[in-house]
């Protein structure tokens, strides 16, 4: 089998077709199932987390935050819209590292969003497992049994088809968006703002009467709350995985991720201006709430509809855990095509061209993390730590591989700048730097609370035995993918 000597000490081997037809993919999304892929996996941000913001900072500095970290993501949206069909590989944040940094950029930044799209749905698995909990008044006991469950169903429907899952996803992101509209519809009539949305004291005490500062707690408190004000944004980025999947990706995958972000902008608007507003919830009692929407649906409705209500709000939560499982597939397909991870892992199947061995092996290792933390502490600490500490860790890996996205956008930018670009980003490379400003500053504000800090520990560690892999063995058994490929023929001609 012949090797190639490329950058960064890697070795790759030549692989005859027998490989990627074990590795193939069929074409089936548009511009609205890309849509959907995008917002579904946003949208449980949407019914809860973000809400925690407001103990930090107040309805203001909430909004404020929000308001920062959405020019963020445009940074972001813009780099990746012009990045993902240039270079319409399944790899996306990974790709776009390589053909900027090399091979060892591109694997820090793979590693960086493993860890998202791995953890985020074992989180989001943890609150679906607590709201059917409370539905079907399981035990407490019964939760990993919950668990296990919705990792099989939702790993069938992203395992039997792609049109199957896409056809889900738009499904599953139209029911979510449905809830979010028949909220602020059944809102608009029982709001007091100045009384509840402003009843924060400068102390963090309650206002009785609310009518107070719109930031209480001044620009300190806007610029803790911006780790919480990206859960209104966060996965946005993992619509280019569906590079390979797309019928016309140069086309579409631009349309598809902007139009996203404008459905993300104004349902974000409408949820952190109404739900604090609402009479008998309000921004103090919501900023330690577990399920923010569903206060607001009790206060509107009363609690005798409460177990129609919570059904109600997992439909938010089941659109992004399937939605990211989709993504947390592909993540490591992709890695596991170019030998970054063990290959067996990319191999697909035969009839449904689906990633089904990547998926199912995420999905056993978030769940193994999950059980063992459950029965290790104890379910009281282990519900802390799963909602808490994963969660962390998930943001955590996401904000760095932001950051190196946008400096893969300047770099390919400057180095390669006679690359076919179908779209070009109207912010340029200043939107890609203030991109990169806003996720620093977002990462320091994560480092100054201790919660982060626990998982930022968790993730270095992760990275540390990642980067060992690769150095010791997965670099000298590189496979000359179709991302690998073009960032070396590229390289060649810089």
């Amino acid at each position: 089998m012949a090797e190639i000597r490329g950058s960064g000490g890697v070795v790759y081997r030549k692989v005859d077709s027998a490989y990627f037809e074990k590795r193939g993919f069929r074409r089936y999304a548009g511009v609205w199932s890309l849509w959907a892929l995008g917002v579904g996996a946003v949208i449980s941000g949407h019914y809860s987390g973000w809400n925690l913001g407001l103990a930090t900072g107040g309805w203001g500095g909430m909004l404020a935050a929000a308001a920062i970290i959405m020019v963020m993501y445009i940074g972001l949206v813009f780099c990746i819209a012009e990045m993902a069909p240039a270079l319409p590989h399944t790899g996306a944040a990974y790709s776009f590292a390589r053909s900027a940094m090399g091979p060892w950029g591109g694997f820090i930044t793979g590693l960086c969003e493993n860890v998202e799209y791995v953890l985020t749905p074992a989180v989001i698995v943890f609150f679906i497992g607590s709201y059917l909990g409370a539905i079907f008044e399981t035990p407490a006991n019964f939760q990993p049994i919950w668990w296990v469950l919705m990792y099989a169903m939702f790993l069938a429907l992203n395992i039997v088809g792609v049109e199957l899952s896409f056809r889900v996803t738009l499904v599953v992101t139209l029911a979510a968006l449905a809830v979010l509209i028949i909220f602020w519809v059944s809102a608009i009539p029982h709001i007091d703002f100045n009384r509840w949305a402003l009843n924060m004291a400068p102390d963090g005490t309650e206002l009785p009467e609310g009518n107070g500062p719109y930031f209480p707690f001044g620009i300190h408190g806007v610029l803790a709350t911006l780790p919480f004000a990206v859960w209104l944004f966060l996965a946005i980025e993992q619509l280019p995985l569906a590079a390979e999947e797309s019928i016309d990706p140069k086309r579409d995958m631009p349309k598809g991720i902007i139009l996203g972000l404008i459905t993300l902008i104004i349902s974000a608007a409408m949820i952190v201006w109404l739900n604090p507003s609402v009479i008998g919830v309000g921004s103090f009692a919501l900023g330690k709430s577990g399920e923010p929407l569903l206060d607001g649906f009790r206060a509107i409705y009363g609690d005798s509809a409460a177990k129609v209500l919570a059904f109600v709000a997992v439909i938010g939560l089941i659109a992004s855990f399937h939605t990211i499982i989709y993504a947390m597939g592909r993540q490591i397909y992709s890695l596991s095509r170019a030998g970054y991870f063990p290959t067996a892992l990319s191999i697909t199947h035969g009839g449904y061209k689906t990633p089904y061995v990547a998926m199912i092996a995420g999905a056993l290792l978030a769940l193994a993390v999950m059980l063992i933390v459950w029965f290790g502490v104890g379910s009281e600490k282990g519900a802390a730590i799963i909602g808490g500490t994963l969660l962390n860790m998930a943001v955590f890996g996401a904000m760095f591989s932001y950051i190196l996205q946008a400096a893969s956008f300047i770099m390919l930018r400057r180095n390669l700048p006679n690359i076919e670009r179908p779209f070009r980003s109207p912010l340029g490379i200043p939107g890609a730097v203030l991109t990169i400003v806003i996720g620093s500053v977002t990462v320091y504000y994560q480092l100054s609370d201790p919660v982060y800090r626990v998982g930022v520990i968790a993730v270095a560690c992760w990275f540390v035995l990642g980067i060992l892999y690769f150095a010791l063995f997965a670099r000298h058994r590189m496979i000359l993918s179709p991302e690998e490929e073009f960032a070396m023929e590229h390289q060649n001609k810089v």
